[in-house]
């Protein structure tokens, strides 16, 4: 038995745009084509295809992936493969949506608060800061992953950790997946070990800014750093650090707004 294309659409909730568009894509063949009319007409065996379609398409899978799909899988028993990485991919997107909501929240509380909190702004400063003796751990990757190295050197330097934690940045740009950093300890003694070099962080003459607020809105801070270096003259070294003052606890995260993160970028001249 055979089917129209308006009573294929009918059968299958398939607009015939729709059809038409799979027939071009090779996704949705007809049964038959009349070469002097150029109707299209389905049959049983397209109806069960059509159903896999509807299905997927609502699943959000692309024509691209619904293609390979229907190429590859002769029932639904064989699609369970598919499905599983989709489930992967839903579940990735959903986390980073919840990353994305939360850092919107962080913002707009952040903005929320700042009329009340001007009286806790910073100023600028110039100063000098002192060669110190750190632990650090090198890392590549993305710049939120610095928590990772925190925990190794705590783990490793124990008693021996002197300051508060600090992130040294090795890249003069923002980098988005392969960042060049470095989580360190000021420390009062110590040795190199696996993954963990100690040594001096020679000091200088800086410009230094104490971020006030979650680490989403410290690209305000750092334009103004900038824009003071900029202005007097200086040359900036291409390693900057931050020091974060008051931040997230290992255990309790805390209020992002109460966050206290020192910039300092090292100039000559």
């Amino acid at each position: 038995m055979r089917f129209s294309i308006g009573e294929f659409s009918r059968m299958t909730a398939l607009s015939i745009k729709a059809l038409r568009l799979y027939h071009e894509k090779e996704i949705l063949i007809p049964d038959e084509v009349d070469e002097s009319t150029g109707y299209r007409y389905y049959s049983e065996t397209n109806y069960n295809s059509a159903r896999s379609i509807r299905i997927l398409k609502e699943l959000r899978f692309t024509l691209a992936e619904i293609k390979e799909i229907l190429a590859e899988c002769n029932d639904e028993t064989d699609m369970l493969a598919h499905l599983q990485k989709k489930l992967g991919d839903v579940r990735r997107e959903i986390n980073r949506y919840r990353a994305i909501s939360r850092s919107i929240e962080l913002i707009l509380q952040a903005e929320k608060e700042r009329p009340m909190n001007k009286e806790h702004a910073f100023e600028i400063e110039e100063k000098e800061v002192e060669t110190l003796l750190i632990a650090g751990h090198r890392m590549k990757g993305r710049y939120g992953d610095v928590g990772k190295g925190f925990k190794l050197l705590g783990k490793a330097l124990g008693r021996n950790i002197n300051g508060k934690p600090m992130t040294l940045y090795y890249d003069a740009e923002y980098k988005e997946d392969d960042a060049d950093f470095e989580a360190c300890f000021p420390v009062r003694k110590g040795k190199d070990a696996e993954g963990v070099s100690v040594r001096e962080l020679k000091g200088g003459k800086c410009v230094s800014l104490i971020h006030a607020g979650p680490y989403e809105t410290i690209g305000e801070s750092y334009k103004k750093v900038f824009a003071y270096i900029n202005e007097k003259g200086y040359t900036p070294q291409v390693l900057t650090r931050e020091v974060y003052l008051k931040g997230p606890g290992m255990i309790f995260k805390g209020n992002p707004n109460n966050y206290l993160t020192e910039i300092i970028v090292i100039i000559e001249g």
